[in-house]
């Protein structure tokens, strides 16, 4: 269903900072050229996931999880290799992008959806759906800018996962809100892999990783050090973490 091909991804990041219109000529007339520094999130990415399969990427922070995930969705388009993906996919990275925070929650359902590929029809059809899981009720004609940022991710969460897609990629999201929404998307979740959506899943928490996914796939400074059973891969990296 997915396959990652030789994917890398660079960033050309520079160095010089406090650009000014007098610094620009001086370094004209001195011949500085500006610095660059290039810094390789991923390389080499290669692996396969098939239909159904539950896979989970841990990592230090900066190992490139969030920017394979956002390769995979789409989001962004990788220096070297290709992605091949067969089926619809619901990405659920960065929860909330698609808002326009001036509009209220009610107004706001119909332009996620929108993005997210929903007819006006189909989300009339699932509103009462929407809000009664997000249990933002009294709370649909208030500017999202108002909101709390579990408040957001309640509405986004409730908003992306009002169909099953084939494929579900999720970034930390459930580690957003209070506990109670926390363990309610987790549970949606699981009924979503029930159900035979194949997912991709980042978290930091460990045991939920563990405890949800198939495979797991380690990587560490953009590289991929291992891949197996989560609970093998799981019990390697928290061994490597404690000793390190």
């Amino acid at each position: 269903m997915i396959t990652v091909n030789n994917v890398s991804m660079r960033f050309n990041l520079g160095v010089e900072k406090n650009f000014s219109l007098k610094q620009f000529f001086i370094d004209i007339l001195t011949h500085k050229k500006k610095e660059k520094s290039e810094f390789w999130a991923l390389s080499d990415i290669n692996f396969s996931v098939k239909k159904g399969e539950v896979v989970g990427f841990i990592g230090s922070n900066g190992a490139g999880k969030s920017t394979l995930l956002k390769i995979i969705a789409g989001v962004m388009k990788p220096t070297k290799g290709s992605v091949e993906i067969y089926g619809n996919i619901c990405p659920m990275i960065e929860l909330g992008a698609g808002f326009d925070m001036d509009l209220t929650a009610r107004e706001n359902i119909f332009l996620n959806g929108a993005v997210l590929g929903y007819s006006k029809e189909f989300l009339e059809s699932k509103f009462d759906e929407i809000v009664e899981f997000s249990e933002l009720k009294d709370f649909l004609d208030v500017p999202v800018r108002n909101f709390s940022s579990g408040m957001v991710a309640r509405l986004a969460f409730s908003i992306a996962t009002i169909v099953d897609p084939e494929i579900l990629i999720v970034d930390e999201i459930l580690s957003v809100g209070d506990i109670a929404f926390q363990q309610k998307s987790e549970n949606k979740m699981r009924s979503m892999i029930g159900g035979g959506t194949t997912v991709l899943f980042v978290s930091h928490s460990i045991d939920q990783i563990k405890n949800l996914c198939d495979k797991v796939i380690w990587l560490d400074h953009g590289k991929i050090k291992q891949v197996g059973p989560a609970k093998e891969i799981c019990d390697n990296y928290k061994e490597s973490v404690l000793h390190s």
